[in-house]
């Protein structure tokens, strides 16, 4: 059995996205009527993944972070790299929230008119932020940890290796 084979339903979307974490056997609280919380063992790390249902302008809001707090120092430079990642993005964005040091991936999936979400379409949100977070990550930590500049995190973060040894 698939994703595909789970029943769609005309509920909510975040009952789709329930439905989803349930499938993958993920952890998962179900704050309210209006958010999910979902937690995920990636490569890299921990990713701690909020849907909101966002009645007001009709959209499923994505937020999801990793267990990488950025000193006061580094932010500067992590801003620097934040700008320099989200203009290789053509979907979502990284954003640092300031008051809590913490590095986020953030989407939406617009449903205006009373559409419903498909559970293809909530699969596609996910993976987007997992794979941007997964990607992404250890640039985070060269600028945090190791002190190198946006530049210099970028290269060595994008830096693939052909063939083995």
């Amino acid at each position: 059995m698939s994703l595909m084979d789970i029943p769609q339903g005309t509920g909510s979307p975040l009952d789709v996205v329930e439905r989803l974490a349930s499938f993958n056997d993920w952890s998962f609280d179900r704050a309210g009527d209006d958010e999910i919380t979902i937690s995920i063992t990636g490569r890299w790390a921990d990713y701690h993944v909020s849907f909101t249902w966002m009645d007001d302008i009709e959209a499923l809001h994505l937020a999801c972070a990793f267990d990488l707090k950025v000193p006061e120092r580094r932010r500067g430079e992590v801003l620097h790299l934040i700008a320099r990642l989200n203009e290789r993005l053509w979907i979502g964005h990284f954003d640092l929230w300031t008051n809590d040091g913490l590095i986020m991936f953030r989407h939406a999936l617009v449903l205006t008119g009373g559409v419903s979400a498909t559970n293809r379409q909530c699969e596609a949100l996910l993976d987007a932020a997992l794979e941007a977070c997964e990607r992404n990550f250890q640039a985070f930590q060269f600028v945090i940890w190791a002190g190198k500049s946006a530049a210099e995190a970028l290269d060595a973060a994008m830096f693939e290796t052909a063939g083995e040894a």
